[in-house]
């Protein structure tokens, strides 16, 4: 019963941020069968996203009292490894879906792999940690993987409005998650600096910031915008 409790906490922050994003689309929602696939994907991306971190970090081992080799480790071996799993999932799943007809689907489907991800690597490390872990990833780790989740999917709704540069929107995606996620990382892994850690929290608060912005621009660019109206 405890551990039932416990995997709860894990996912129900996850699951409330999903449910709100996927509300947002105002004008033409993925379908649910899309969105647990979606959120089921983004756990098993943890697999790959772990595999190539433990490769990465054997060739860049971190120094905690060093920040260059920390910050290093925090972009490459952290975000990178855990944000292209996603991006995967994002490029050869989400966006070949017919449903995917709009901008904000880029958002919906972006936050919902993160959320899945963040999910299993919120039960990992309950199961680690405990209760108390949990209740804090709660307001920090799981809205932070949702909001990099969102910048990516937000390049991903413009690669799709913009077929022409689509690629060059989806690499930008992928770059503007890994620098969000690695610096919030950066700041948090902080041994010589303690001080930096709440300069994670701020980082958090643009980026959440960022993603309020990102959803009411897609909402904007909607062509079922119009169709609603009339």
């Amino acid at each position: 019963m405890e551990a039932l409790f416990l995997i709860g906490i894990a996912l129900a922050p996850g699951a409330a941020i999903g449910l709100f994003i996927w509300l947002r689309d105002q004008y033409d929602r993925e379908p649910l069968k899309h969105m647990v696939l979606s959120f089921i994907l983004g756990v098993l991306c943890a697999i790959p996203a772990v595999i190539l971190s433990t490769i990465l970090g054997k060739f860049i081992p971190v120094d905690f009292g060093n920040i260059v080799s920390v910050a290093v480790y925090a972009l490459i071996v952290v975000a990178f490894a855990e944000e292209f799993a996603k991006f995967l999932v994002l490029r050869f799943y989400a966006f070949r879906q017919k449903e995917f007809n709009e901008p904000f689907d880029g958002i919906v489907y972006g936050a919902i792999i993160s959320l899945g991800f963040a999910g299993i690597e919120n039960i990992l490390y309950i199961a680690d940690g405990g209760l108390q872990i949990g209740l804090l990833r709660m307001f920090t780790a799981v809205p932070a993987h949702a909001s990099f989740g969102i910048i990516m999917g937000y390049y991903f709704g413009m690669a799709w409005q913009h077929k022409e540069r689509a690629k060059e929107y989806k690499l930008k995606g992928l770059l503007a998650a890994i620098v969000l996620h690695g610096l919030y990382n950066f700041f948090l892994m902080q041994q010589s600096y303690p001080a930096f850690w709440f300069m994670s929290f701020v980082g958090l608060a643009i980026s959440i910031r960022l993603c309020f912005k990102a959803m009411k621009a897609h909402s904007e660019r909607s062509p079922f915008k119009l169709k609603k109206k009339i």
